[in-house]
């Protein structure tokens, strides 16, 4: 699989996740996170997703799988602990047209969901070949370095660059970002310079 990193703004997806047992909840939890709206269609479900429904966070379908369940999705999720029907799953949703992410087989879907580490506005997103574990490792490592400092970094530079942007500023927030984030960029954060260079520009 020949991936494409893409962030994509969590509300603008309706997902359908197709199953009911802990990773489909997982992958629904990660969903909502985003933002995102939720339909989950399973035979049974979870207490937690039972939950969800009861505060009207998902949409919650209580039947067996129907391709025609996934004719609004612009995301599928197929996360149940059938190897068979899942691959269904991913026939239907492809040929609709629809990204795809398939727990048991990642192959056989279209999209993966990567490793994910979050820091404010930080978002680290890892896959590694499709062994989840590695991915998870090296996501970790990253995460002991981009801890709150870096969060604070990126609120401070997205504040600035949009009151010098939106104040017609544009050639003032082209030198700043060319003076802030230089190849010492990360070292200052680390040693607390950063915070020092942002005073000079606020």
């Amino acid at each position: 699989m020949s991936l494409y990193p893409l962030m994509v703004e969590g509300s603008a997806l309706f997902a359908v996740v197709v199953g009911g047992g802990s990773v489909a909840t997982r992958k629904v939890k990660a969903l909502l996170d985003a933002g995102a709206k939720v339909r989950v269609v399973a035979t049974e479900a979870g207490s937690d997703l039972l939950d969800l429904a009861s505060r009207l966070r998902i949409e919650l379908v209580l039947e067996a799988y129907s391709r025609d369940y996934l004719s609004d999705a612009s995301l599928v999720v197929a996360a149940t602990n059938d190897a068979a029907v899942n691959t269904r799953i991913a026939e239907d949703a492809r040929g609709l047209g629809r990204l795809v992410n398939v727990v048991t087989a990642p192959s056989d879907g279209n999209c993966i969901t990567p490793a994910v580490y979050r820091s404010g506005e930080v978002v680290v997103a890892v896959s590694a070949g499709g062994v989840p574990d590695a991915a998870a490792r090296i996501r970790d490592a990253i995460g002991q370095r981009l801890d709150q400092r870096y969060a604070d970094a990126v609120q401070s530079l997205s504040a600035l660059r949009r009151e010098l942007i939106d104040g017609g500023e544009r050639d003032r927030w082209t030198s700043a970002a060319a003076a802030l984030i230089g190849d010492d960029f990360c070292d200052r954060v680390d040693s607390g310079r950063f915070a020092e260079a942002m005073r000079e520009w606020r």
